[in-house]
């Protein structure tokens, strides 16, 4: 049997990070020969194996020394594309820490270069050696399909980290890109490692990125950031990030599958599950390059398989970040040197995962400002001015409660409020909007599903419905919006308008029309009611009321919850006390197909009406054939009569 040769190694960068890779040198042993280091520093002759050559620059070593078998670099990130040239335009093959380069466009000359020598690259995401992964990947904790993966990453670095050297916490130095913060550096491994689970690492996998940056430091880069990626799989990934936590805590990538959740600890190769905890081993990264060249293993980090990473540098490239205020930020004077501590932070960066959504999104006060679309700003005579309602997005609304659109606050001209959102009950309602329990399967109502013979079920199915255009002002506006089933697939498109008008002294009508089309084949638009609940058809335009009491509730011929609910009637009314005040609000169907739908009222169990568009059975929703609902709604001061809710709808 013949024994390979010692591999022949040169390590460029022989301080900071670059001492792991020495102490990992001399634990590989007689497999490797460390011939030469390159550092702009001289090392200390002891901290280097005997016959170990030193030389000031990379450039240097490679014209001094002959048969060069690996060459690691370990040097400043914005350093890494250029030196990883230099090394595979000799077809000297490479290990190469994070990240391969700064900027796409970097990144495909290294990989041409690569394929052209034939060197092979390895990159320094140490946590994709951990067997975690694959076990992961094949699903050994039933977590069934993953639907989305977060990345959470909670750490504090104080003022020494950020004066270590001359290019720390700079975007730039010397007119070159350097990208230093947060993302790109100390917790880049919690986004590599969540696109490896998505199996989505490649450049050709990522369709869109989201980078929300921001810094509570005097420096250029990011300490504080989220970044979220669309992948060709359909699985979001969203990665919140802080070097300025309150404690620092162990990273983790948190899994959701449709069967389960699973957080995996990637520093520690741990993984947990509600009754589950599993350690693993991990292979070292250039062991795994030797194991490569000297029998062919599959590389764990190939250059190819960090394009996906990559393209989140060309978002941080391309995104400023935001300094934030000073009122939201303390400093820990307990370790060598202060350091900064952002408000809550650890709760806005959990919130951003679970929300799937950027910090200024979540609308936190130290983050860039988003402003709500104002519906309509009228107001009763001698009152003071106010928005009838609000469109709020919705993004900062958590997963399991189907994050979507909805007009909160509505006011009456008085200001009396009129709507309620995430109350203690319910937190999945949300004021007034449309939404479904039940689209083809996927949840876009919040909370457990209605499931036959199992009663309400958390499934972990919940869909979200974003806004993809909001055009308008004043009295009348228009949107589009997404609804993405939680394979992150786009199911429906929904045409949304709203206008506003007054009518009458102290009353306001907001005319609501939607219009609901596939973009994923013949789906069935249902609830609870459509799936065996009796009773229970609620889903399609819904409006959650505040706490009320001395309720009156009623159309022309009924009066009561019992008595109204399920029934069809030209309006819905309900009168009574709220805490901001009293008031009546209605709806009325606008046309013959919103007329069909049965109203839908709660007073006993939570304050709410609605109208149902699947009572009972689900409505076909076929390719080319939208389904439509049209409703006048009704805001009004004081306790209205019939004839004057029946007056102030038709004026409106």
């Amino acid at each position: 049997m013949t024994v390979p040769r010692r591999t022949r190694i040169v390590l460029a960068g022989a301080q900071g990070f670059g001492t792991v890779h020495l102490e990992n040198l001399r634990r590989l042993g007689d497999r490797v020969e460390l011939v030469a280091v390159a550092d702009p520093t001289p090392v200390p002759p002891e901290n280097l194996p005997a016959g170990t050559q030193a030389f000031a620059s990379l450039a240097d070593a490679l014209d001094a020394v002959d048969d060069i078998d690996v060459v690691i670099v370990a040097t400043p990130l914005h350093t890494h594309a250029a030196l990883a040239g230099l090394v595979v335009s000799r077809g000297i093959d490479l290990y190469l820490e994070k990240p391969p380069a700064l900027s796409s466009a970097d990144f495909a000359v290294l990989a041409d270069a690569a394929a052209a020598s034939g060197a092979r690259v390895q990159v320094g995401f140490q946590s994709l050696g951990s067997l975690a992964i694959p076990a992961l990947i094949a699903d050994e904790f039933g977590l069934g399909p993953i639907q989305a993966i977060g990345a959470v990453g909670l750490w504090c670095r104080d003022l020494a980290y950020w004066s270590r050297s001359r290019w720390a916490g700079h975007r730039t130095l010397d007119g070159f890109p350097v990208l230093d913060g947060v993302v790109a550096n100390p917790l880049a491994h919690a986004t590599a490692t969540a696109l490896a689970v998505a199996q989505s690492t490649s450049a050709s996998d990522v369709n869109q990125v989201t980078a929300d940056l921001y810094r509570a430091n005097a420096i250029e880069g990011d300490d504080t950031s989220v970044i979220r990626l669309s992948t060709g799989r359909g699985i979001r990934v969203t990665s919140a990030l802080t070097l300025c936590a309150a404690q620092e805590e162990d990273p983790y990538v948190l899994i959701r599958g449709t069967r389960g959740s699973a957080r995996f600890f990637y520093t520690e190769d741990i993984v947990e599950t509600e009754d589950r905890r599993v350690e693993f081993g991990r292979i070292d990264l250039v062991e795994n390059l030797l194991d490569h060249r000297d029998h062919g293993t599959p590389l764990l980090a190939p250059l190819h398989e960090t394009g996906a990473f990559v393209r989140v540098m060309d978002a941080v490239a391309d995104t400023e970040p935001v300094a934030i205020d000073a009122a939201h930020v303390t400093w820990n004077e307990e370790g060598r040197s202060p350091r900064a501590v952002i408000t809550d932070v650890k709760d806005a960066v959990e919130r951003a995962v679970d929300a799937e959504a950027t910090f200024a999104e979540l609308h936190l006060p130290w983050a860039a400002k988003t402003e709500a679309a104002v519906l309509a700003d009228l107001a009763a005579p001698g009152e003071p001015r106010h928005p009838v309602a609000v469109l709020v997005d919705g993004a900062d609304v958590t997963r399991s409660s189907s994050p979507r659109p909805y007009l909160h606050p509505v006011s009456t001209p008085g200001g009396v409020v009129v709507s309620d959102t995430h109350p203690a009950d319910h937190d999945w309602h949300l004021g007034i909007g449309v939404t479904l329990q039940d689209v083809s399967g996927v949840n876009f109502w919040g909370g457990r599903t209605y499931t036959p013979g199992r009663d309400y079920v958390w499934r972990g199915d919940h869909g979200r419905i974003v806004a993809t255009r909001v055009e308008g002002a004043a009295s009348a506006l228009e949107a589009e919006f997404a609804w993405i089933g939680r394979d992150g697939a786009q199911m429906l498109t929904e045409q949304r308008r709203m206008t506003v008008a007054e009518a009458g002294p102290g009353a306001t009508t907001i005319d609501l029309t939607f219009s609901l089309a596939t973009r994923a084949g013949t789906l069935h638009l249902g609830g609870p009611g459509s799936n065996g609940r009796v009773g229970g058809g609620y889903g399609g335009l819904a409006w959650r009321l505040p706490a009320a009491t001395d309720v009156d509730v009623r159309t022309a011929s009924a009066r009561g919850e019992d008595a109204v609910h399920g029934t069809t009637a030209p309006w819905l009314a309900w009168s009574a006390e709220f805490p901001t005040g009293t008031a009546t609000v209605a709806m009325a169907p606008l046309d013959e197909a919103s007329a069909a739908d049965p109203w839908f009222v709660r007073v006993a169990g939570y304050p709410g009406i609605g109208a149902a568009l699947a009572w009972d059975r689900a409505v076909t929703l076929a390719p080319g054939i939208p389904v439509s609902r049209s409703y006048r709604l009704l805001v009004a001061d004081g306790r209205l009569s019939d004839d004057e809710v029946v007056a102030a709808l038709r004026a409106g």
